[in-house]
């Protein structure tokens, strides 16, 4: 079935697809290579929009037009992971000095986090820095013929790390 350009009077084959609409859907019109040209001249996406329209969409242009997630949302990657880390459905990092725990001034996840790396919360940051190289060491999957469990760990190693990093390694 041979589709005719949909251009005013012509009678030509259209082979091209053209927009119907600037909102980005999937209707298109089909024209012949004449009057693509003309309509690829002619067309201005921004057509009838303003300035502030136009700056709307170049500005959301840069995530795709999706909504982006703070940093600090829960559903940002990170959090996920991290909060799934701390679930420890095992029972690897149980906390035994939950006094203590509560007394210091660090956050529950820098605290967990210390747990995890089997550190005391006054630690500083170059004694967190050299037990994360011996964990690593312990606990790298080349090290224990990949098996699943010291993984696992060594991610929440890895995960408390980086909490760490974050909130103490700048001081």
């Amino acid at each position: 079935m041979k589709i005719i350009c949909d251009w005013k009077k012509c009678k030509k084959i259209g082979s091209y697809k053209a927009p119907v609409e600037r909102d980005n859907s999937k209707k298109t019109r089909m024209l012949c290579l004449e009057h693509i040209k003309i309509f690829n001249k002619k067309w201005n996406y921004f057509q009838n929009m303003s300035n502030e329209e136009v700056e709307y969409f170049i500005k959301s242009d840069l995530t795709w037009h999706k909504s982006t997630k703070s940093f600090g949302s829960s559903e940002n990657f990170f959090n996920l992971l991290w909060n799934n880390a701390l679930e420890d459905k095992l029972n690897i990092f149980k906390s035994s000095n939950f006094e203590k725990f509560k007394k210091t001034r660090l956050t529950n996840n820098d605290k967990d986090a210390l747990d995890i790396m089997e550190l005391k919360y006054e630690a500083k940051w170059e004694e967190i820095q050299k037990k994360f190289k011996i964990l690593v060491k312990k606990y790298h999957p080349d090290k224990n013929q990949g098996n699943k469990k010291f993984e696992d760990k060594l991610k929440k190693i890895t995960l408390a790390y980086s909490q760490l990093k974050m909130t103490m390694g700048k001081k």
